[in-house]
């Protein structure tokens, strides 16, 4: 049953230490393209036990991997910044794994953003793609070694992260070229998007192959930076969480929406505080497979956007 309500938000949301003390488990080289070594590192449950979940009184089974993409605009970011690291200690704490991945930044260098770069944009955007496959491709030669059901993976994504994780589920439903090496019948279990967007050469985004995988969405109704609802000419289009939650409605996809109303790009940092919410998804829609739909608007004025977050491209790209 879809639930549409408004509410002020309550930063239920548990307190995260300043300074994370978790480490990873192990670094290994997933890929080297254009001259770079690129890396992933993953953090094990921190209990065994929680890593667990009981389904019925018969069915227990193991919680996915969280598959991390940093957002940074395609210019700069990193897989193991601070910011990132006492959310990766919480979903540690809840008995889930996390793999954070580097990426190629394709708009390294990019003096602005504009009509102009749209093709730049689009090819930046299918280099995290692909490293984002080739990381799940690694992880899948190492399965055994490193103890991952590579059958269960939930891609989390920030800003740029949320734009290429849900192209990555895109490119694989659609079996593009992208999506080429990836073997027939793979599918995430899952993707998170903290302001992300799909960008379209083809018109309205389509499922065409296979449905997307259930996927939780948090934006910013005013985000100036990865457009909430959708930028398009002709068939070219940039495709934000409003337009796609539309497609998810309209094809019965599974999805839970929180419109955060009056805030711009700093919901593409709620990662720490939104925890709640993505337990919720997770245990509901992933582990259970139950297509719980939550369409939620937020208003909450206590939520603070840094000042770089209440600019468009220009805080990026000069």
């Amino acid at each position: 049953m879809k639930r549409l309500f408004a509410f002020l938000f309550l930063l239920l949301l548990q307190a995260f230490p300043l300074e994370a003390r978790i480490e990873p488990s192990g670094t290994y080289l997933y890929a080297q393209k254009d001259g770079e070594d690129l890396y992933l590192d993953i953090y094990e449950p921190m209990d065994s036990a929680a890593a667990f979940v009981q389904i019925d009184s018969v069915t227990i089974v193991v919680k996915p991997t969280i598959l991390f993409a940093f957002g940074g605009g395609f210019v700069g970011g990193s897989r193991d910044h601070e910011s990132y690291l006492g959310w990766f200690e919480a979903l540690c704490k809840e008995g889930f794994r996390v793999v954070s991945i580097d990426y190629r930044l394709g708009l390294k260098g990019v003096g602005k953003m504009g009509v102009a770069q749209r093709d730049k944009l689009d090819r930046a955007i299918h280099m995290v793609v692909e490293d984002i496959f080739s990381s799940v491709l690694f992880l899948r030669e190492n399965s055994a070694e490193l103890g991952i059901d590579t059958d269960k993976i939930v891609l989390a994504g920030s800003s740029a992260g949320a734009i290429s994780v849900l192209q990555a589920d895109y490119e694989l439903c659609n079996r593009t070229s992208y999506a080429a090496n990836m073997p027939e019948g793979f599918r995430f279990a899952g993707v998170m998007s903290f302001a992300g967007a799909i960008y379209s050469t083809k018109g309205p985004v389509k499922y065409e192959k296979q449905a997307p995988a259930p996927t939780l969405f948090l934006h910013g109704t005013v985000d100036k930076l990865v457009n909430y609802d959708q930028i398009r000419f002709m068939n070219l289009g940039f495709f934000g969480t409003n337009r796609l939650v539309e497609r998810f409605e309209k094809f019965g996809y599974s999805y839970n929406v929180f419109r955060f109303r009056d805030h711009g790009h700093e919901i593409a940092g709620a990662m720490p505080w939104s925890l709640p919410l993505q337990l919720q998804f997770l245990a509901t829609n992933v582990i259970r497979g139950i297509p719980s739909i939550i369409d939620v608007t937020v208003s909450d004025p206590r939520i603070e956007a840094p000042e770089k977050w209440k600019q468009g491209p220009e805080a990026f790209y000069k």
